[in-house]
């Protein structure tokens, strides 16, 4: 049997029945995920899950490369647009919704692929959770106020004295993150880290087989990244952007407006950038996502990597995809 397993060998056996393994499709942003997806579900008998903390929002469409109306008809992609920005949506309710989605998908004789570049859901889904601290609204405005004041650089320097594992994980200008690491210390009184640590290691629920879709040249897929943010300036996005910015419903904590390009046209809107220094700063942070991504995925020897930029990668991806769901 071939080995399809994220931690074993085989598929999935439920109710005596084998099940084919769930596929995990992941890679850095720009590597064109959503295109190779859309055409295995055309081959295969898929139905396609998405692993991305922004898609999950109502309205954050053009900046998210989410696909079109017209292709999420015709391909229904699981996780799009089912909450408010003004909502908020958790690495834990993902888990839980993929659980769901997983059964009911089998049920219908498909097999679930998870597409996206969410490396913490597939964390979660895969290995587990850290047992931490819930939000806090009054914490999280208190640290925003002082960021406000002297800039995330100089809280990521005082993470850097409280925590500095988790603080050399995180860049000077992530305030995300340097807001969650700073704000579990507070509530919980112990290190981001140290919780991580110690978090929750399960055995997966079911077989995944993890595969990484990604061109190995760095410098082309900046090259991507920068041509892409400018093709999504070219179809609206200033406008799209501009109109969550003008709802009286959002406030700036949350994770809806902290998306890579929203916030830093959020920044122009404010008069902080110029329009071309908000689109440098986009680009830039969505470089910085994507060698995030890279680290973590490369941090796995069990990830099957597929260089997009080879002829034959495209044939290649297939026929693993095929090899896992005994298609012959």
């Amino acid at each position: 049997m071939d080995t399809c397993q994220y931690g074993g060998v085989g598929s999935a056996i439920h109710a005596g029945q084998i099940m084919p393994p769930v596929i995990l499709l992941m890679g850095p942003t720009a590597a064109g995920k959503t295109d190779l997806a859309l055409e295995l579900v055309q081959t295969f008998p898929l139905e396609i899950i998405s692993v991305d903390s922004a898609m999950v929002y109502r309205g954050l469409d053009i900046g998210t490369g989410k696909p079109s109306c017209e292709i999420l008809a015709r391909v229904p992609h699981h996780l799009v647009n089912i909450i408010e920005p003004s909502e908020r949506y958790s690495a834990g309710q993902f888990v839980r919704d993929v659980e769901r989605l997983i059964v009911a998908i089998r049920a219908r004789n498909k097999v679930p692929i998870l597409v996206g570049g969410t490396m913490l859901y597939f964390k979660a889904l895969t290995q587990g959770l850290a047992d931490l601290p819930e939000a806090n609204p009054t914490v999280r405005a208190e640290l925003n106020e002082r960021a406000s004041r002297i800039g995330w650089p100089a809280l990521h320097a005082e993470l850097m004295q409280i925590d500095p594992i988790a603080a050399q994980k995180i860049l000077p200008h992530d305030a995300q993150r340097i807001q969650r690491a700073l704000e579990v210390c507070r509530l919980s009184g112990r290190r981001l880290s140290e919780l991580q640590a110690e978090g929750v290691r399960q055995t997966p629920s079911h077989e995944y087989v993890p595969l990484v879709w990604s061109p190995t040249d760095r410098a082309l897929l900046y090259e991507r990244i920068a041509a892409r943010f400018a093709l999504m300036m070219a179809r609206g996005f200033l406008a799209e952007a501009r109109c969550l910015f003008a709802r009286k419903d959002l406030s700036p904590d949350l994770p809806a407006l902290r998306a890579v390009g929203y916030r830093q046209l959020f920044g122009y809107f404010s008069g902080i950038y110029s329009q071309e220094e908000a689109v440098r700063q986009a680009i830039v942070a969505t470089r910085h996502l994507a060698r995030r991504q890279l680290i973590w995925l490369r941090a796995s020897p069990a990830f099957e990597w597929f260089d997009s930029l080879e002829l034959s990668a495209n044939a290649r991806i297939k026929e693993r995809v095929a090899n896992c769901l005994q298609v012959r």
